[in-house]
């Protein structure tokens, strides 16, 4: 029997079961050509991507298999790779917006400043803010801004800072950065003193006004004094106050130390000995310090060597008697010069230079006599006393010596 494809089947009667005739069924060879390319086509598609997909599989278990690790061992990798990705992500993430709010609350924090103030002709005003959180016991000073302030450069400007400090705690203050050439500078800085809340009440908040110079001594522009007793500690503090005029103090007294210098020429050594000190300034709580002195051989501005003696602990009197050599021919002694500092050690913190002394050719009064008589008697070790300089005003002359070279 055969089957017309491309017409219905006509309906046949079924067959009498009693008949002997057999029903064959050929298959229409059209019909084979025509449904296997569809079938055939998806079955090699699908077996192709199977088989490379088992291939890759294969490939990957076995440089897995290569790796002389234990199974828990590559898992426990994987993991920490995971994690470390997953916090490269967050912290990129959270940089991101803390970085977009900062910016957002800088920008509404200068624009959005009250200005009222300053209305009125009102001169040399400093804008602080401070705030002290008990609970942390930390006191917070920022300092915003400054205005009108008076012209302390020929060139009418003056380049200002701002000094802050928790009297009569001198030890502990901060410096803003120094904006140049202006008499309105915008600092927003922000200083914290850790201190316990019940102790404010007997410490005043001193902020002061400089004007930088490079090669002398910073001028005092102005101050302010603000008693803690006087303020309201519990909430945060925003306004401006008036620059009164700084006291001027006498010279603050950072003691004197005892060097000795001896140079033999034919030899070329240089030997200095810090023998002493005496009567140094208070730098520790207990009013004591904890004194070390610093050596420092420098030429044309560029330090050479340093060297530094032990510390002595506890006193203001502090005996050494210790020696450091050096060696410097007879042509390069008219370059150099030998700068000594006296620090205050602290194991926490940054340390504190109590005061600071320089000799040589270059030097003036006590430093420069007592390099003239270390020459002038060679082989001989010349003894000198030298009353101890702020380290600014020295700092100040070396960079005036370096500047001229």
């Amino acid at each position: 029997m055969k089957f017309n494809l491309f017409r219905q089947p006509q309906a046949v009667a079924a067959a009498d079961p009693t008949s002997a005739t057999t029903v064959t069924m050929a298959p229409s060879p059209v019909s084979a050509s025509t449904s296997a390319p569809d079938t055939s086509g998806s079955n090699n598609t699908e077996i192709s991507k199977n088989d490379m997909f088992e291939e890759i599989k294969s490939k990957f278990l076995n440089e897995i298999d290569k790796i002389p690790l234990p199974p828990w061992a590559l898992i426990a990798i994987a993991v920490v790779a995971a994690l470390l990705v997953l916090t490269c992500c967050f912290c990129i993430i959270k940089k991101c917006c803390c970085k977009k709010k900062k910016n957002k609350k800088g920008k509404k924090g200068k624009d959005g400043f009250n200005m009222k103030n300053m209305q009125g002709g009102e001169k040399q005003l400093l804008c602080v803010h401070h705030f002290s959180s008990s609970c942390h016991k930390q006191l917070t000073v920022g300092i915003l801004q400054a205005a009108d302030l008076m012209s302390m450069d020929s060139g009418g400007t003056s380049d200002p800072y701002v000094r802050v400090l928790l009297f009569p705690d001198k030890k502990k203050k901060f410096d803003t950065k120094v904006h140049k050439k202006t008499l309105n500078p915008v600092f927003n800085e922000t200083f914290v003193f850790k201190v316990p809340y019940e102790e404010l009440g007997g410490k005043t908040l001193m902020m002061s006004v400089y004007d930088y110079d490079r090669f002398s001594k910073h001028d005092v522009i102005g101050e302010v004094k603000l008693p803690m007793n006087t303020i309201d500690l519990g909430r945060p503090i925003e306004e401006w106050r008036d620059l009164e005029s700084a006291d001027q103090e006498e010279p603050e007294k950072l003691g004197d130390i005892c060097i000795s210098l001896r140079y033999v020429p034919t030899a070329g050594k240089l030997t200095v000995c810090i023998l002493e000190a005496k009567n140094l300034k208070k730098m520790d709580a207990c009013g004591l310090s904890d004194p070390y002195v610093k050596i420092q051989l420098l030429q044309g501005g560029k330090r050479l060597k340093k060297k530094k003696t032990t510390v002595k602990k506890n006193t203001l009197n502090p005996y050494y008697n210790e020696s450091f050599s050096f060696e410097i021919p007879l042509e390069q002694m008219q370059k150099i010069l030998v700068v000594i500092t006296v620090f205050d050690y602290d194991k926490i913190g940054k340390n504190d230079a109590i005061g600071k002394i320089f000799v040589g050719s270059k030097a003036t009064g006590l430093g420069l006599k007592h390099w003239s008589d270390m020459l002038a008697n060679p082989r001989r070790p010349i003894a000198q006393w030298h009353p101890l300089q702020p380290e600014e005003d020295i700092d100040g002359q070396l960079a005036a010596l370096a500047a001229k070279k």
